[in-house]
């Protein structure tokens, strides 16, 4: 485990509208606010053509090849993510979310395209005090060390 400690700085809150794109919008924002680190909660409702990174295809694999799930309709969405600059100091968010249509529920990454259906609700906390950034690693995944 590696650890580092933040303080909380400004919060944000956000109302998404229909036809943005989740990470896209929140990116932007951060980079527009000077945002250098966050946390930040998620609730509302995504929609029909959505895409979902739902995991690798084998967990052990020696490429990595990730499973994507296209949702087929309008879905509730709860989720939580984080944003920390890469290696070349671009803000990238990793945010994960769950939604449910009756009884069915998915849970997976934003990162291919998350299209907000009607309103989502984004509440992005300002992290303070630390360095940390995204580093990839061997597979090519820019992993956060903090």
């Amino acid at each position: 485990m590696k650890y580092s400690e933040a303080k909380t700085g400004r919060n944000f809150i956000l109302r998404l509208e229909d036809g943005e794109i989740l990470h896209e919008v929140v990116e932007q924002f951060a980079s527009d606010h000077q945002i250098k680190a966050a946390k930040l909660m998620v609730v509302g409702g995504v929609d029909k053509g959505s895409r979902l990174v739902v995991g690798p295809k084998e967990s052990r694999a020696a490429i990595i090849e990730p499973v994507e799930i296209i949702l087929d309709d309008a879905h509730e969405v709860t989720g939580f993510g984080t944003i920390f600059p890469n290696e070349e100091g671009s803000l990238i968010s990793h945010i994960h979310i769950s939604c449910g249509r009756g009884n069915k529920v998915l849970t997976g990454c934003a990162r291919r395209g998350v299209k907000v259906w009607l309103v989502l609700e984004v509440v992005i906390t300002e992290l303070l005090g630390t360095d940390a950034k995204r580093v990839k690693d061997h597979n090519g995944f820019e992993l956060l060390w903090p």
